[in-house]
C-alpha cells in the first residue's frame, strides 16, 4: 500500500504519520524555493562580481547565515522527505510508465540535493562544475566514454525542452490544486511560467557543454549550471541575459513557494 492510499481510509496514529510526511514533503517545496531565491540572487550578482552560482554555493550561503546550520539540516530533512515522496509515488498502482518516470528522477533529484545539503552541513561540498568535470573525465576513461557522455547531454537537454515547454504551456498548474482567488492565480501563472522557461535555458546551456565535452573528449568542456551561466555571459548582450535567467530563477523560487502549500500530493 502506498503512502497515498494510506492516507484515506486510515485513522489514528497512521494518519497523522502520513500527514507528518506530507508536511515535511511540502516543506522540502518551500526549502526548494528558497534555495532558488538564493540561487537567482547568485546568478544575477556574476555579471558585475562574479563567484559561483550553483546549488551547493546556494547551500553554503544559507549556513552561512545566522541560524543556518540549522536551516541546513532542516533543507535535508525536507529534501529527504520530498524525494521518500516521490519514490512512493513511482510505485503507486495504477500509475502511467511516464509518470512513475518522471516520480522516480524526481526522487533522485531530490535525495542528490539531500547528499549536497548533508556536505555543505559537515564543511564539505564543490561546485557544480568541479563535479561535472570529475564525473565527465572519469565516463569519458571508459569505453564508449564519448558516447555515454553524449547520451547524458542528450538526457540534459530533453530535460530543458520539458521545463521550456512545461512553463509555456502551463502544464504546471495540473500538479497544484485550486490556489483560490483570481489575483493569487495569476501570480502563480506568471511566476511558474518564467522560472520553468528559465530553468530550461540553463539546463540547455548545461547540456550543450556536455554535449562539446563529448564530441571533444575534453572533460573541461562539461560545466555545471554555474559554469553554464558563465557561459551565457559570452553570448551578445550575455549579462542582460544572465540577469534575466536569475530573474526567472527567483519566479520559480516563488512559484515553489506556492507549491509547498498547494501542491497535489
Amino acid at each position: 500500500m502506498t503512502i497515498h492510499e494510506s492516507m484515506g481510509p486510515l485513522t489514528g496514529p497512521g494518519r497523522s504519520s502520513s500527514r507528518a510526511w506530507e508536511t515535511m514533503a511540502r516543506a522540502g517545496y518551500a526549502v526548494s524555493g528558497a534555495l532558488h531565491l538564493v540561487l537567482a540572487f547568485l546568478i544575477i550578482r556574476l555579471p558585475f562580481s562574479g563567484g559561483d552560482a550553483d546549488q551547493s554555493q546556494a547551500l553554503t550561503t544559507v549556513g552561512d547565515a545566522p541560524g543556518g546550520a540549522v536551516l541546513l539540516w532542516v533543507a535535508v530533512a525536507g529534501f529527504v522527505a520530498l524525494g521518500a515522496w516521490q519514490a512512493a509515488d513511482a510505485t503507486r498502482r495504477g500509475q502511467q510508465a511516464s509518470d512513475r518516470a518522471k516520480a522516480a528522477g524526481k526522487a533522485v533529484v531530490y535525495v542528490a540535493l539531500a547528499g549536497v545539503a548533508v556536505s555543505v552541513a559537515l564543511g564539505g561540498g564543490s561546485s557544480s562544475g568541479g563535479q561535472a568535470k570529475g564525473l565527465t573525465a572519469r565516463l569519458l576513461d571508459v569505453p564508449g566514454g564519448p558516447v555515454i557522455v553524449g547520451a547524458v547531454a542528450l538526457g540534459i537537454l530533453a530535460t530543458a525542452v520539458f521545463h521550456v515547454w512545461k512553463g509555456a504551456s502551463r502544464r504546471f498548474l495540473d500538479d497544484l490544486r485550486a490556489t483560490g482567488g483570481a489575483e493569487l492565480s495569476t501570480v502563480v501563472t506568471a511566476t511558474g511560467t518564467t522560472g520553468y522557461i528559465a530553468k530550461g535555458i540553463a539546463l540547455g546551456a548545461v547540456g550543450v557543454l556536455f554535449g562539446f565535452a563529448a564530441l571533444t573528449t575534453d572533460a573541461d568542456k562539461a560545466k555545471g549550471l554555474d559554469g553554464a551561466i558563465e557561459s551565457l555571459l559570452d553570448l551578445p548582450g550575455g549579462p542582460v541575459i544572465v540577469v534575466a535567467v536569475g530573474l526567472g530563477f527567483a519566479a520559480y523560487g516563488l512559484y515553489s513557494m506556492v507549491r509547498a502549500r498547494y501542491a497535489r500530493m
